[in-house]
């Protein structure tokens, strides 16, 4: 009988969906740049750089189709490291960004909590075709990072891949393995070429990647303790995955530590952009399955050969080392405001049209608490990002939160969700919204902590 999961929502596994923070917008953002902060500290000299990133915008091709040529793409790829990029928290980390494709780009990073350098409202503007640049970036909180050119994909001739990245915690978890494993969603055309995002998919075939594959096998022993970092790379869908026949323990939504919680029926469901962490006791083989709201296919399988001997049976799982987020938020002293996602009359722009000058959404004084009510008025799913900062996603009585932290949620058609955060990093910041729907437009607005 065919494996089947049932249609993902939001209610029946995660109530938020995640993804946060970013480098480099776009032309539109120059007016209103200032220079670029590089981490020093008023009245003294910078800290000591304690990890250095090489990335480079390329070209390149991913095998889409068994047996035909491979289909060409764009990569954000990090050519300092070799296998995934590993920094840890407080990490002030030298980026050496060196852009070899024909659009000016930068990387946007997802998953930052913080004021840095590299954030597109204070940034410097876009990295020209052949140049190669230096910025410096902080990395307060440890988790599952991201990065991507999303926010330049009016300008994007191919559709571009993100690249993971992890900030390691202090101490280490107990865990006997930790894995990225990175979804991502093509719209193939019949000639095999990609067709970005934010363009009319016409005759195009969806097709879905796990690490770049369309049959990914991850290995490992019975009894393998393994810490799975899922990320949603895709650019539109939200999307559900599962182990078959194993319980999946979540401990970090968007970069941030939860209370530990099962997901129920052992599925994740992600947001474009979103990321958890979840350990998976391994213990026989089994498949990925994901589930894009339409039908379940296989990703990729998890393959058992032999098993892991232990002195002593492992213990449940403990939560992860805390970031620097309260513990608590004042709701009744909030400030409230009103945002209606992607609403044109709205304020919201295009990024190459976005500029600083226009009005911020809200303004907020550094400490307050802040709630937003997110309406969606559109037909279609909407996907509400914010740079920044990580929020809480209110219960419906507005009398209490879900024990995790997003930067990214998910908000169904005709619906309205409330969010909590505290305004902890000043400056200006960007919002974004957009549809979950291939053809869409990526929308951006900002708002100022003061």
């Amino acid at each position: 009988m065919k494996t089947r999961i049932s249609d993902p929502t939001r209610r029946e596994v995660l109530a938020g969906l995640g993804a946060g923070l970013g480098a480099g917008l776009g032309a539109g953002l120059r007016a209103g740049l200032g220079a670029s902060a590089a981490g020093l500290i008023a009245g003294g000299a910078a800290p000591a750089v304690t990890a250095q990133l090489a990335l480079q915008a390329r070209p390149a091709t991913l095998a889409l189709r068994p047996g035909r040529p491979a289909t060409p793409i764009w990569e954000l790829a990090a050519v300092s490291h070799i296998g995934n990029v590993r920094l840890k928290r407080g990490d002030r980390c030298e980026v050496v960004f060196r852009n070899d494709l024909p659009v000016p780009l930068a990387p946007v990073w997802y998953g930052l909590n913080g004021p840095a350098a590299a954030d597109p409202l204070r940034g410097r503007t876009p990295t020209a075709p052949d140049v190669t640049e230096t910025s410096i970036v902080s990395i307060p909180n440890a988790g599952t990072l991201a990065a991507d050119f999303r926010l330049f994909e009016d300008g994007l001739k191919l559709p571009a891949r993100p690249l993971p990245i992890i900030a390691g915690e202090t101490n280490r978890v107990a865990v006997d393995r930790d894995e990225v494993l990175l979804i991502e969603e093509w719209r193939l055309r019949p000639d095999g070429t990609a067709l970005p995002p934010g363009r009319a998919p016409g005759d195009t075939t969806p097709l879905f990647t796990l690490n770049g594959r369309t049959s990914f096998e991850l290995s490992g022993a019975a009894g393998e303790r393994l810490r799975l970092r899922f990320i949603n790379g895709s650019q539109r869908s939200v999307l559900a995955i599962k182990l078959e026949g194993h319980e999946v323990q979540v401990m970090a939504l968007d970069g941030q530590p939860a209370e530990p919680f099962p997901a129920r029926n052992g599925a994740l469901v992600l947001a474009p952009g979103a990321r958890a962490d979840a350990i998976v006791d391994a213990a026989t083989s089994a498949p990925f399955l994901l589930h894009d709201g339409k039908e379940a296919r296989q990703v990729g399988s998890l393959t058992i050969s032999g098993k892991l001997e232990r002195r002593a049976p492992l213990l449940p799982p403990q939560p992860l080392p805390l970031n620097d987020l309260p513990e608590k938020l004042d709701l009744k002293g909030a400030l409230r405001f009103d945002v209606a996602l992607g609403a044109p009359d709205a304020g919201w722009a295009r990024p190459t049209n976005f500029s600083v000058s226009s009005n911020p959404v809200f303004r907020a004084r550094t400490g307050r608490t802040v709630v937003l009510a997110l309406k969606n008025p559109g037909p279609v799913t909407t996907v509400f990002h914010m740079h920044g900062h990580h929020f809480r996603l209110l219960d419906k009585l507005d009398d209490g939160w879900k024990p995790y932290w997003l930067d990214t949620l998910a908000i169904e058609p005709g619906q309205t969700q409330r969010i909590a955060f505290a305004a902890t990093s000043p400056g200006p910041w960007l919002i974004e919204s957009v549809v979950t729907d291939w053809a869409a437009p990526r929308l951006v607005r900002w708002y100022a902590v003061e």
